[in-house]
C-alpha cells in the first residue's frame, strides 16, 4: 500500500498542534507528552498481533523483550515480540566517555549513573517514564564499573 504524503511538525508540541487542527488526522508523540496534555490515544497492533495501548507497563514489556543486550546497548525495541509489548517503544541512550580527562568529573558521572540505576529507577513512574528491566540495569552496572 502506498501511503499518501503527510505533514510534518517539529517536536511533540508541533505534532499535537497539527493533529488538533486537522479533523481525522493522527500522529505520534511521546507517551509522557500525551499523558501530561490529556491527549486521547489508542492501541497499536504489535508483532504478536495483539492490540496494545501505550503504558509504562507495555513500554517496559517491550524493553524486557530484549534477549541479548549488545555490549554497546545499541538495540531497537521497536515492534518487540512480547505479547504485551507496545510496538513503538525505545530506550533513551546516553553517550558517556569510557575515560574522563578529569578523574573528579569521571567520578561525578559514574556516581550519577549509579544513582539513576538505584534511586532514580524508583522515580520513573511518578515522572511517567517506564523503569528499566532488571537485566538491563545489571548489565549497565557492570559497564559503569569500567568507566575511569
Amino acid at each position: 500500500m502506498k501511503w499518501p504524503v503527510g505533514l510534518g511538525a517539529k517536536g511533540n508540541e508541533g505534532v499535537a498542534g497539527m493533529i488538533r487542527q486537522m479533523s481525522g488526522s493522527f500522529g505520534y508523540v511521546e507517551l509522557i507528552y500525551a499523558i501530561q496534555n490529556k491527549i486521547t490515544f489508542g492501541s497499536v497492533r504489535n508483532a504478536g498481533g495483539n492490540f496494545v495501548k501505550a503504558s509504562l507497563d507495555s513500554v517496559t514489556a517491550a524493553a524486557a523483550s530484549v534477549k541479548s543486550m549488545p555490549a554497546d546497548f545499541r538495540v531497537s525495541i521497536t515492534n518487540a515480540s512480547g505479547k504485551e509489548a507496545y510496538p513503538i517503544s525505545s530506550f533513551t541512550w546516553l553517550l558517556i566517555p569510557a575515560s574522563a580527562k578529569d578523574p573528579a568529573k569521571g567520578k561525578i558521572i559514574t556516581d550519577f549513573l549509579s544513582w539513576m540505576l538505584d534511586a532514580g529507577q524508583s522515580m520513573t513512574a511518578s515522572l511517567e517514564y517506564a523503569p528499566l528491566p532488571q537485566a538491563v540495569v545489571e548489565k549497565e552496572r557492570a559497564v559503569i564499573k569500567q568507566i575511569h
